[in-house]
């Protein structure tokens, strides 16, 4: 059975009334998420924009390794999962303060005029039908080849009072890009996708775009079994974010789909009920899917469907459930809110990885209990942790501190707050798509004595991104602030051995 048709099977079993724990988030990192691609948390962003500095960026990633060409039924987005991200603006670790809703409709269109197609994306300039010249755009003339189209809408959230943001105007997805003929002006395509709400400034895109985050995945899920012993990077090629020394970037090539929502830095730091401004400047944010735990009533001799959503994925800093929480309990850790994440203190305390990597390296790690991890993960500036314990309130968020002036695109440095010297806009200030998490996390928890090895996987930089005419030094400059996807007919994965690429060994 093909993956695309598990979720159906989640929805089947609520239906028949089974327990099912709700799990997930971040790259198939969690047992059951691995099953639930549509809602798989895979990466969250949040950072000051460098386009517009006034306003703060999120995104939120789902639908992991898409290849371009898998079609013809391309990546969409559940319209049976409910997308939140979720803010908290007055530290106390209750990211409730205002909750973005983003939900999804799709619809199918009329067939083309005389021709019946059995694909849902149409277009070639070899059919002598008009409708067909190629999708161009995403509702009206030019739009006749997208015979399956999403559409949603989004939910602002404070407190107990909600208001539908976008009024009076047709959000649409941005689909898959099939390829040159069937989207022959993709990048203008996109564009079309991207929507401003005329009375908060909001704006917001969702669909398919590349994919940002950059690891060598085989190398760290095969036990951490990187390319290069310790010192695995030279001085020189740590300081380089524009090369990869001897990864290989296993999400080469591939697509994501993604939910950017750009929104005004006082709208989220100021209470809209008192008109007054929060105490810090420093916000949390994680983001989530939920399903519905769905129950058939009998209502005026009609059946409906009732049932609250379910939270089946979360994710705020990056590789926590990865790298921190221990397999028996990553379902649960999925299930469960980040303002409770002192059931899991025990995890950061004494990390099981560190002990990995102490095995692996041979070089020593932190002694236990590990309070600083805590104090990274789980608290604001200021606060602190009680003794061995988080103490309250302990919540595993993404902080942005908006005070922070963003780095231009040029000057961005990949280990954000550990380069040197260091980057203040970049993760663990918040995360931008392109810092390297993944070498940023692995010293963390391994500790000083990694920081000082200039420990990594190898993989540096996001190379051969689409749109290049918007991309600099690998980063995409504009919003949404990921590059435009690869096509399906023309996809590229850079692979270990081949020309330009890295060895396997």
């Amino acid at each position: 059975m093909k993956i695309r048709f598990l979720p159906k099977l989640l929805m089947f079993a609520l239906l028949m009334g089974l327990t099912i724990i709700a799990l997930g988030a971040s790259h198939r990192e969690a047992p059951l998420i691995a099953l639930d691609p549509a809602a798989d948390n895979t990466d969250v962003y949040a950072f000051r924009s460098w386009e517009d500095p006034g306003k703060v960026v999120f995104i939120l990633n789902t639908i992991p390794g898409q290849d371009p060409a898998d079609g013809p039924n391309y990546f969409a987005f559940d319209d049976d999962v409910l997308y939140e991200i979720h803010i908290d603006n007055n530290q106390n670790g209750r990211a409730g303060d205002i909750v973005y809703q983003i939900r999804f409709e799709t619809e199918t269109r009329p067939a083309l005029g005389s021709l019946n197609f059995p694909l849902p994306f149409v277009g070639n300039p070899n059919i002598a039908v008009a409708e067909l010249q190629g999708i161009t755009a995403l509702d009206g003339a030019g739009s006749e080849g997208l015979t399956r189209r999403q559409t949603y809408t989004v939910t602002e959230i404070r407190g107990h009072k909600q208001q539908k943001l976008f009024e009076n105007q047709i959000l649409i997805a941005v689909p898959s890009n099939a390829g040159p003929a069937t989207m022959p002006d993709y990048e203008a395509l996109a564009a079309q996708g991207i929507y401003r709400d005329g009375n908060t400034g909001i704006r917001i895109f969702a669909g398919q775009r590349y994919e940002t985050f950059y690891i060598d995945l085989g190398a760290v899920f095969d036990t951490v079994n990187l390319r290069r012993p310790v010192p695995a990077l030279t001085p020189e090629e740590d300081a380089n974010d524009h090369i990869n020394p001897f990864g290989i970037n296993r999400f080469s090539g591939f697509n994501i789909n993604s939910i950017a929502i750009e929104i005004p830095i006082e709208r989220i730091t100021r209470d809209q009920q008192t008109a007054e401004m929060t105490q810090s400047p420093v916000i949390g944010m994680y983001a989530s899917t939920s399903r519905q735990q769905l129950q058939v009533l009998r209502k005026n001799g009609k059946n409906i469907q009732a049932g609250k959503f379910i939270q089946v994925s979360r994710m705020a800093n990056p590789l926590v459930n990865e790298l921190i929480i221990d397999t028996p309990f990553k379902d649960r850790w999925n299930a469960s809110e980040p303002e409770d994440e002192m059931q899991f203190e025990e995890f950061y305390k004494a990390p099981s990885l560190a002990t990995a990597l102490n095995l692996i390296f041979g070089l020593p790690v932190p002694e236990t209990p590990r309070t600083d991890l805590m104090q990274i993960f789980l608290k604001y500036p200021g606060q602190s942790v009680h003794g061995a314990s988080c103490g309250s309130p302990c919540a595993e968020l993404l902080r942005l501190d908006v005070s922070v002036p963003p780095t231009a695109p040029h000057d961005q440095k990949r280990l954000g707050g550990l380069a040197t010297p260091p980057d203040p806009a970049g993760f663990p200030n918040g995360r931008r798509p392109n810092d390297d998490v993944t070498d940023i996390a692995a010293r963390v928890v391994g500790g000083q004595a990694f920081v000082e090895a200039r420990v990594g996987d190898g993989v540096n930089f996001l190379e051969d991104a689409p749109g290049s005419n918007l991309t600099t030094n690998g980063i995409y400059t504009i919003f949404p602030f990921l590059p435009t996807p690869q096509d399906g007919r023309n996809r590229r994965h850079i692979d270990c051995d081949e020309m330009d690429a890295n060895s396997c060994n």
